[in-house]
């Protein structure tokens, strides 16, 4: 997750709420969100080959040992050292501990392990590293899938991404993008979104469209659909979102 200015995903605060969002409780009755992302990307890529898989903006990593039920090899990646840092930890240690918010500035403390998640002995097939989905580096290969959670609204250039994402997918290999479409000039400044706004003739250019536009030369779009999250903040208040998740299949070259 991408932001030229101060990141606010290197905060205390916000490392506790993704460990929760990621590892922690399910809430509302919405299952885990990266174990959904995961399992559905697993599922479009089952009759092609599951050897290498990206996850783009894997925060703290609940998607990549997902992954790794089904793929060879997975590497995550995400802007926020923070996150990686932790999802570095609960690899090398089998659980981490962070803190949760209770009401006024009462705290409780909380520890995961993989082991109870049904994600030990995946460790030795993952690998997390910090970087800019926006500048990937250039000797990490191509992937079989390829998946982006949350990410292409909170990247500084996401033409950038989406623009060179295909040299990074082997033929007939998929990228699952989601995103809410969230899109804010805090994070993006309004000239590089790909959708959410008006266009010369005043036509509404979705997200969608945008995507398609840019993505239709190397891949063809196999399905959408809405995927919800609830993400926490306090015992009684939650973030319920409805993220859109489209699949698209690499053309052959």
């Amino acid at each position: 997750m991408e932001n030229s200015k101060e990141n606010i995903y290197e905060t205390d605060a916000l490392v506790s709420q993704y460990c929760e969002f990621q590892y922690g409780n399910e809430y509302l009755g919405i299952e885990n969100f990266a174990k959904v992302c995961a399992r559905k990307a697993s599922a479009y890529s089952a009759m092609t080959p599951q050897r290498r898989a990206l996850d783009l903006g894997c925060a703290t990593g609940r998607a990549s040992f997902e992954l790794a039920k089904v793929f060879e090899h997975v590497t995550g990646i995400d802007y926020s050292q923070a996150f990686i840092d932790v999802a570095q930890k609960i690899q090398r240690d089998g659980c981490i501990a962070y803190t949760q918010n209770g009401e006024g500035a009462i705290k409780q403390r909380k520890e995961v392990c993989l082991e109870s998640l049904g994600l030990s002995g995946l460790e030795e097939k993952i690998e997390f590293v910090q970087g800019d989905a926006c500048n990937l580096m250039p000797d990490i290969g191509e992937y079989d899938l390829v998946m982006a959670t949350n990410l292409i609204d909170r990247l500084y250039e996401p033409q950038l991404f989406v623009n060179n994402i295909h040299t990074r997918i082997k033929d007939e290999g998929y990228l699952v993008l989601t995103s809410p479409y969230t899109w804010m000039e805090e994070y993006t400044a309004k000239e590089f979104w790909i959708g959410g706004y008006y266009d010369a003739k005043g036509n509404e250019v979705s997200t969608l469209e945008g995507l398609k536009a840019i993505l239709n030369e190397y891949f063809d779009l196999v399905e959408v659909e809405d995927v919800p999250f609830v993400i926490r903040e306090t015992p009684r208040k939650y973030q319920y979102t409805l993220s859109q998740m489209s699949v698209w299949k690499r053309k052959q070259r």
